[in-house]
């Protein structure tokens, strides 16, 4: 080894371990919550009430999960949350993807640029500025209801999905689609059969973020949905939050169920997200 690289590598170890560093604070900072919450919900009414919340539990209280079951009405609720969600998701990756393939390869036309501006400004709208006006309009157009909200999700997901996926779609070589038109095939046998396929990473990052962010949401569905008895899993949690002030146990028991399909969802589509952001991010 060099004395150069000798030197370049001992001023590189402070920053490796800062590196290191916030990597384990970071780390921590989601652990530590997790375990917490699932040591509550495995404590009876009287372990949580006294000592701390990091001591063991013993005996093991799995009926938590029957109460928080019961009390929210968890079947209802999840079908609910499951419906936004699957419908935000496959609205999502259709509509977006289609939009952005048609500004990415019709990127000289002035009509498609200015839509790709017009659209990425919409990010810079929060929803709580819009809300108002978007109750008023889902009640007249009779989408006060889980279909609303998933359409909502859908006009609002847009903008964010349309700057991920251009920034795919300009990565994929245009011979591609060249040699496919050469074989007969039409603009739409075109996206279906070759280019939708190869958004395979990108699908994954956009569907991931959509659901996330339809089944997590509470903001929208309590403000949208009139009925409640077809409120989704934050709102249930929030109406039935007084029946959980007292037993911690099984409120968190309620929190790792309304939790677990989220984590299922990333662990299975995680290596694509990855692929898809550093993919997308190189042209």
């Amino acid at each position: 080894m060099t004395i150069t690289a000798r030197r370049a590598g001992e001023e590189g170890r402070p920053a490796s371990r800062l590196r290191t560093g916030l990597l384990a604070v970071g780390t921590l900072a989601v652990l530590v919550p997790l375990v917490f919450a699932v040591l509550m919900a495995l404590k009876t009414d009287r372990q949580a009430a006294s000592g701390s919340g990091f001591d063991l539990p013993s005996p093991l209280e799995l009926g938590n999960f029957r109460t928080a079951w019961e009390l929210t009405d968890f079947p209802r609720a999840f079908a609910v949350s499951l419906l936004i969600s699957v419908v935000a998701v496959a609205g999502q990756l259709i509509v977006s993807s289609l939009a952005a393939y048609a500004i990415a390869r019709n990127w000289d036309r002035r009509l498609f640029r200015w839509s790709y501006f017009y659209l990425l400004a919409a990010m810079f709208i929060p929803f709580p500025v819009v809300a108002l006006p978007q109750v008023k309009l889902t009640s007249m157009a009779g989408l006060d209801n889980p279909l609303g909200v998933a359409v909502l999700h859908i006009l609002f997901g847009i903008s964010f999905n349309i700057l991920l996926y251009t920034a795919f779609l300009r990565s994929i070589p245009y011979e591609l689609e060249e040699s496919a038109r050469i074989d007969g095939c039409s603009t739409w046998q075109t996206f279906w059969k070759l280019i939708f396929p190869l958004l395979a990473p990108m699908n994954a990052t956009v569907g991931i973020f959509a659901f996330l962010m339809s089944w997590n949401d509470f903001m929208m569905p309590s403000m949208i949905i009139g009925d409640p008895s077809m409120q989704t899993i934050p709102v249930v949690q929030k109406i039935f939050q007084l029946k959980f002030s007292s037993n911690y146990n099984v409120a968190f028991a309620s929190y790792l169920m309304a939790m677990a399909p989220t984590l299922l969802a990333y662990l299975f589509a995680q290596r694509w997200v990855m692929s898809g952001v550093t993919r997308g991010a190189i042209k």
